[in-house]
């Protein structure tokens, strides 16, 4: 995103589309974030809310998932930048990214108390990257294992390096 107000017109277009094309009762505030000096932090917030909302939660946030995914490709984000835009609903997103920490440290305990990996429940790519990011403090090994929608994250002990590939 180099432009950052281009981006939000964009952004603010396509909930529009959403809104009134797909009949969505949701109201929707763009704002920029402040990555700071962490690179992975999102430079643009969407909050959605309205009666709608609740929808966009449902089965994990996979309909919120797709929205955001689909805005990524408005935006000509590669794959690899799609965490520049966070979409949430009704403080769903936010809720589960610290869900995700506080699993996160519990497996560290686990993995450290017990010299076994510790497998994550399926989760989507977003979901995987944040337990990534959040367990490489740790020092401890991770790879994603799996295929499709039944890919996860593995934590190694200290002792086992995770399998090439």
């Amino acid at each position: 995103m180099t432009n950052l107000t281009d981006s939000r017109k964009q952004l603010a277009a396509y909930i529009e589309l959403l809104r009134v094309g797909a009949d969505f009762g949701l109201t929707a505030q763009i704002r920029t974030a402040n990555p700071g000096e962490d690179p992975c932090r999102p430079e643009l917030v969407v909050e959605l809310a309205g009666p709608d909302a609740p929808l966009l939660t449902e089965r994990d946030g996979e309909l919120l998932h797709a929205i955001e995914h689909i805005a990524a490709k408005i935006l000509r984000l590669e794959p690899e930048e799609h965490h520049r835009i966070f979409f949430d609903a009704n403080g769903f997103r936010t809720r589960r990214d610290a869900e995700l920490k506080r699993l996160a440290t519990s497996a560290v305990l686990e993995v450290r108390t017990t010299s076994t990996a510790y497998v994550f429940p399926p989760m989507m790519s977003r979901e995987r990257r944040l337990l990534h990011l959040e367990l490489a403090s740790s020092g401890l090994k991770t790879a994603s294992s799996g295929e499709h929608f039944h890919r996860s994250v593995v934590l190694y002990p200290d002792d086992v390096n995770p399998p090439a590939g």
